[in-house]
């Protein structure tokens, strides 16, 4: 049984880059993607089965949609994607003139708008933007970096929250009945005065990945080279770290029936050999039980 705040290890799947996790209600399975393998994986907690699919580039993240399917963010651009049938059609290209950028991390917000970054896959320059797509088109929000991650919004829609990964900072923004974003600030950042508590290495406490807010407003951050998941106050206070057995803890999804069950994507990118050796789990599929449900999974309304 998933234990409180004890991470298990439900499917060993030494993803190269595990990212994006999704709950769908709809079909009671975990959805997320290994950016790296090209793959987009389903998971069924209720009999521990397991598909995958390939992906036309590297797939940063997926978003369902009130209609069925998902929209998945990939290198060459976004794609509706069918899995009844595996197949992905072309939606729209994002950045064609910037052949070194990727889409990474994405979300739905409850007007059912997506919202998604970009950024360098070499991990060098700032050409990361923060998008958001709805019934008006493809728009820029913000721009400047060069690892995106997110966004995440709160219980009351009126604050986004977006990472700045190798800034290591978390950003607040204020969030409009319009979709628009106002006023930021700096919400949270690793390797500030004060300690945390457990393991740290040459990364200090890593680096901020995939952010997620539960119904209680908390934000909850995986975190890259830090060996868990960071949880944040509204007003930005560290108020919990959930360790897992392995280095690069990239993101988490609320799920189950009472959204209770967390699972946590994780990567074996970066890792040396001897690292391997180390944390042979690395980039597999993790649970745990917490106390605070997690907000309901929105779904893309305008495709």
């Amino acid at each position: 049984m998933t234990q409180l705040f004890q991470p298990t290890c439900v499917l060993d799947l030494r993803a190269t880059l595990g990212e994006g996790p999704v709950w769908s209600a709809r079909d009671h399975a975990l959805w997320f993607v290994d950016i790296k393998q090209k793959r987009v994986h389903r998971y069924d907690p209720d009999i521990g089965s397991h598909q995958s699919f390939l992906a036309p580039s590297e797939p940063g993240f997926l978003a369902p949609k009130s209609r069925g399917g998902f929209v998945v963010g990939c290198k060459t651009g976004l794609y509706d994607f069918d899995p009844k049938t595996g197949t992905f059609t072309l939606l729209s290209h994002v950045e064609p003139g910037l052949p070194t950028n990727r889409l990474n991390d994405g979300f739905v917000d409850a007007r059912g708008r997506l919202w998604f970054g970009s950024m360098d896959d070499d991990e060098e320059k700032p050409t990361g933007r923060l998008y958001r797509y709805d019934a008006r088109g493809l728009k820029v929000m913000d721009d400047d970096y060069v690892i995106t991650n997110g966004p995440a919004v709160s219980p009351d829609g009126k604050t986004l929250y977006h990472n700045d990964t190798l800034k290591k900072h978390i950003y607040a923004f204020d969030l409009d009945d319009h979709g628009d974003i106002h006023n930021k600030r700096l919400f949270a950042q690793l390797d500030a005065t004060g300690k945390t508590g457990g393991k740290t290495g040459a990364h200090g406490e890593g680096y901020m990945d995939g952010p997620i807010v539960d119904s209680l407003g908390q934000v909850w951050v995986g975190l890259f080279f830090g060996w868990g998941v960071h949880v944040y106050a509204p007003d930005g206070t560290l108020i919990r770290k959930v360790d897992l057995p392995v280095s690069n803890v990239t993101k988490i999804a609320f799920g189950g029936r009472d959204l209770k069950t967390v699972y946590a994507t994780t990567a074996a990118k970066g890792l040396s050999a001897d690292d391997l050796k180390s944390q042979p789990l690395a980039g597999g599929l993790f649970s745990f039980r917490s106390d605070v449900a997690g907000q309901p999974q929105n779904e893309i309304n305008f495709l």
